[in-house]
């Protein structure tokens, strides 16, 4: 993998595939570049894809002190690196990276986002003290624990949906990266859609969820769209917090070389 030194130091590990405008993505909880490994190749055909680690993850580095503002840092050195502005397409706690990126700023020509993590009224919110919950079970390296907690608790998934994660292939990445669940924790805050800010914001926005997500996944995305002046909201094919590959590889396509 490619890598760039982002401001703080911290080196981001990414992998540059294709020929085109430049589109990064950019992963959600838990998870390292190999997330976009299915959605890559149909990108690649009509774009030039940077798909990164963020920090914690992969191949990427850390700091001993973590700050949202470093995670806008590192998708800003990406960025540079396509060219010095680029679209963004992110998922997941992702998309509220990309979005506080965009907030500050960031050089984002368009930006698709799948499922920002924000619950609206009538969902109720993870418990206020989910992140003192985490750093204690992680601060004794219970990283099975943390995983469980943050797919129950936070996300609201039932017993019986985290022991079918605990029987899948993913879970040994789940526990790997479980230390990052306290960013996506912070970068999350009060889970609240910020719609003051997502009114001011006029970059080209696609908010897209399945059509088989949860309600609150559904519900966020919908708020999202909403508050954005330039924004529209589309629903896909696919299953729980995941769209059909191949349909949303023609969708990023065709928003990204608009």
């Amino acid at each position: 993998m490619r890598k760039v030194v982002s401001r703080d130091g911290t080196t981001i590990a990414y992998d540059r595939s294709g020929e085109g405008p430049p589109l990064v993505l950019l992963n959600g909880a838990f998870r390292d570049h190999t997330i976009f490994d299915d959605l890559v190749p149909e990108l690649a055909r009509h774009c030039t894809v940077y798909a990164y680690d963020r920090r914690g993850r992969g191949q990427s580095g850390d700091a001993p002190e973590y700050a949202v503002e470093r995670e806008i840092e590192d998708l800003w050195a990406v960025i540079e690196e396509a060219g010095g502005s680029a679209a963004v397409f992110a998922g997941s706690t992702g998309a509220n990276v990309a979005l506080q990126a965009a907030f500050a700023g960031a050089p984002i020509t368009r930006l698709a986002l799948h499922e920002p993590f924000f619950r609206v009224e009538g969902f109720p919110k993870p418990p206020s003290n989910s992140a003192q919950t985490l750093r204690v079970i992680l601060e004794s390296d219970r990283r099975d624990e943390a995983a469980e907690y943050f797919l129950g608790p936070v996300l609201g998934l039932t017993p019986d949906a985290v022991a079918q994660w605990r029987r899948s292939p993913i879970w040994a990445m789940n526990e790997a990266n479980a230390h990052t669940l306290l960013y996506d924790i912070e970068i999350c805050g009060d889970f609240t859609v910020p719609a003051g800010q997502l009114a001011g914001f006029r970059t080209q926005t696609l908010v897209l969820n399945s059509d088989s997500t949860s309600d609150w996944l559904r519900a966020a995305a919908a708020a999202t769209a909403a508050a954005l002046p330039n924004g529209r909201g589309l629903e896909l094919p696919g299953s729980w917090h995941r769209i059909d590959m191949d349909v949303l590889g023609r969708t990023l396509v065709e928003f990204a070389t608009a």
